[in-house]
């Protein structure tokens, strides 16, 4: 499996992404809202892109989609549930979409930013996750424009925290610095995200930092709920929070806190 993602520069500071057989060249194209960079960069790779994914229905995500199937005559792939003119497959949980002969990604339903998300996983000896805007760089995705925040918990409990930690981390979006940023004024005694966080603040997107769900573990305080430092610092802000409080309720007041951040 060959992966490229490809940085939009917009104000959404998006990211798109093609998947690619290596034997092929067949490619899916994943919320390629950048349609002249996502068809430039398969042409100089010698790819064709047959398949597009969209992870969910807002607009950042699916903008590209008219452009690019007009060019290629691509397949528009996305959740059944979703709000998304001209989908040729809906997909559900544990749905296997093949690209070419040698990539394959499985569909997790993964409700929260959206009630109707899709996350595709890639299995082999270097997993992946391609998470749209239900898990980001150190943060996870609001919930203001359709969703809800105790999918989302679900999601991250029940999903996304059970993945192996080798896991390849690829988001919809590039907000690492203000979400390290949150994690500190939660955690500020987290010494692992307080020294990447100068990294961040001067990397090229163009190469961006892929992290993995091991370091996610460590730098994103939505998987951090039973952190004493986050437990603490949440109370202050909480006074009301219960002296051992559930990790639901934990994620729950992060979410609201990062919602006004």
């Amino acid at each position: 499996m060959l992966v490229e993602q490809i940085w939009t520069g917009n104000a959404g500071r998006n990211f798109n992404y093609l998947v690619a057989c290596s034997e092929t060249g067949e490619a899916l194209a994943i919320d390629p809202l950048d349609h002249r960079k996502c068809l430039a960069r398969a042409k100089a790779k010698g790819w064709t892109i047959t398949q597009v994914l969209n992870t969910h229905e807002h607009r950042d995500h699916t903008g590209g989609n008219a452009e690019i199937i007009a060019a290629t005559g691509a397949k528009l792939l996305a959740h059944r549930n979703a709000r998304i003119d001209g989908i040729d497959r809906g997909l559900a949980a544990g749905d296997v979409i093949k690209i070419g002969r040698t990539a394959e990604l499985e569909c997790l339903d993964t409700p929260g930013h959206t009630m109707a998300h899709i996350c595709v996983r890639a299995h082999g000896d270097i997993p992946a996750l391609f998470c749209g805007d239900t898990l980001f760089n150190a943060g996870a995705g609001n919930c203001h424009n359709g969703g809800h925040p105790n999918e989302l918990y679900n999601t991250f409990s029940q999903q996304l925290a059970k993945l192996p930690d080798n896991t390849l981390i690829y988001p919809g979006h590039d907000y690492i610095v203000n979400n390290l940023r949150f994690t500190l004024s939660r955690e500020p005694d987290n010494a692992r995200a307080r020294a990447l966080l100068p990294d961040m603040e001067k990397q090229d997107t163009e190469r961006a930092l892929v992290t993995t769900l091991a370091l996610e573990r460590e730098i994103n305080t939505f998987f951090r709920l039973s952190s004493p430092s986050v437990i603490a610092h949440l109370r202050e802000a909480f006074p009301d929070l219960p002296e051992h409080p559930d990790e639901r309720t934990v994620f729950l007041k992060l979410r609201e806190l990062r919602n006004k951040w």
